[in-house]
């Protein structure tokens, strides 16, 4: 008789775990507490919701160590990455996805899987029988937390993460903005116009740079010593480190010609990624915020093009919980003091949907290898996601322990290429290469063990 898989949480790390064990056979249980209990974040109780972003990053598979990672879990089945490209939205050369029916897509394709059942209670306790995965995310519920924190003997680490506004498209004067990919990047006309452009004069950008640091903000409460992921820092978090540091980061202005005035290069320059198919919402790019709910409003329509901006989603900043992982979890992801229980997903220390999903996909093929009585080796960590769990399951020093994203910088060095800016590009192609070989090999050894 199959034993059963419970899976606890129903994002991407959690819907991925299901998709692979259920795509070999086990039976599997996804225990998903919304819509029945809220989160500061989500608004559905679909399966793969999207919250933060609608943006998987890059899908360059042979420059950049998420678009290998992409790569990775398309060669492996996957569900979220199958879902995402059916899904895709036009975002230059990174994968933007619209959320919501690529959610939709998600929850349909797991319950139609006659193996696989979706249960709305919310798990309070670890249990001590039976195969379990908790993927509950960074917004794991604060009971569930503290039977954590009591397990693990240590108090729940966590960072402040931050989500951006998103923009009703017909409130935005095109008369003003206009669309252009950076640099023009793209194949297509489509691809090379995705992003939504409202430049800024030096005034203006000065103006703005005021009225951002004197917004009201969200406080936290005393004794709340969590800090910022620097992925995902909130705007004006950037702006109090230096009045340029916007201008050189997410409002840089290179790349872009303003067709509204050519001959003049715009001094700063605020972006938007389309954020549905239809094209009705934009997200505005790498504005995640802590500002109150009303400072938004009058701050964001000082951008040129949005003085009538209509918002469908306002930011906000909520608290991320995350193990250390390095501790407390071995190679195979299970939690060292109850190995029948296993982490997958942001909470164990990987930033990104897609660092997530990749989690996930491992954790579930990992549990179901168990079940059916066998081992799964870890993935080499010349791959992408071999490179992730090697992070966190010990290659990271425990000590100074935080999210990460994927990246060349946690893969083994390459032999036989220099180094420096010189050799970056021939670099990089050398490592997602081998790690294709790698990752290719590992594949097929696991379907040769699994036979």
């Amino acid at each position: 008789m199959t034993q059963r898989l419970h899976i606890v949480g129903g994002g991407m790390a959690g819907s991925e775990a299901a998709w692979q064990a259920a795509q070999r056979g086990i039976d599997v249980v996804i225990h998903e507490m919304r819509p029945k209990v809220e989160t500061f974040a989500h608004q559905t109780g679909n399966l793969g919701e999207m919250v933060c972003s609608n943006s998987f990053r890059s899908d360059d598979h042979e420059q950049n160590a998420v678009g290998l990672l992409h790569w990775e879990m398309r060669q492996a089945g996957g569900l979220i990455m199958s879902s995402a490209d059916a899904h895709r939205l036009p975002a230059g050369g990174a994968l933007a996805v619209d959320r919501e029916p690529f959610a939709e897509t998600v929850t349909a394709r797991l319950r139609a899987l006659p193996n696989v059942q979706v249960s709305g209670e919310e798990i309070t306790e670890l249990p001590d029988q039976g195969h379990w995965i908790f993927a509950t995310g960074p917004l794991t519920s604060a009971t569930l937390a503290q039977a954590i924190a009591q397990e693990t003997g240590a108090d729940a680490l966590a960072f402040f993460d931050a989500i951006a506004p998103i923009v009703y498209f017909d409130s935005i004067d095109m008369s003003q903005a206009w669309m252009q990919s950076r640099y023009d990047k793209g194949e297509t006309e489509e691809e090379r116009t995705a992003y939504l452009n409202c430049p800024m004069t030096r005034d203006q950008y000065e103006a703005f740079i005021d009225a951002l640091l004197a917004a009201d903000k969200t406080e936290f409460r005393e004794g709340e010593t969590a800090g910022y992921f620097d992925g995902c820092l909130p705007i004006e978090v950037m702006a109090d480190r230096g009045r340029e540091t916007l201008r050189h980061g997410p409002m840089k202005p290179v790349g872009l010609t303003n067709p509204h005035q050519p001959d003049v290069k715009p001094h700063a320059v605020v972006q938007l990624r389309r954020d549905n198919a239809l094209g009705t919402l934009y997200n505005i790019v790498g504005f995640q915020t802590k500002m109150k709910y009303g400072a938004q409003t009058d701050v964001f329509r000082m951008i040129p093009g949005m003085g009538d901006a209509r918002f469908a989603r306002l930011g906000g900043i909520h608290r991320n919980t995350f193990l250390n992982s390095p501790t407390l979890l071995d190679g195979q992801m299970r939690l060292r003091s109850r190995p029948n229980i296993r982490f997958a997903g942001q909470i164990t220390g990987v930033e990104g949907y897609v660092e997530s999903a990749a989690m996930g996909l491992l954790a579930g093929r990992m549990a179901t290898a168990e079940i059916q009585g066998q081992t799964l080796t870890t993935p080499p960590n010349t791959t992408a996601t071999g490179a992730l769990i090697t992070h966190i399951s010990g290659g990271a020093e425990a000590k100074t322990f935080q999210p990460m994203n994927v990246n060349f910088g946690l893969f083994p060095p390459v032999d036989g290429l220099r180094g420096g800016r010189r050799g970056r590009k021939d670099r990089y192609k050398a490592y997602t290469d081998r790690a294709k070989t790698d990752w290719l090999a590992w594949l097929t050894q696991s379907q040769l063990d699994a036979a």
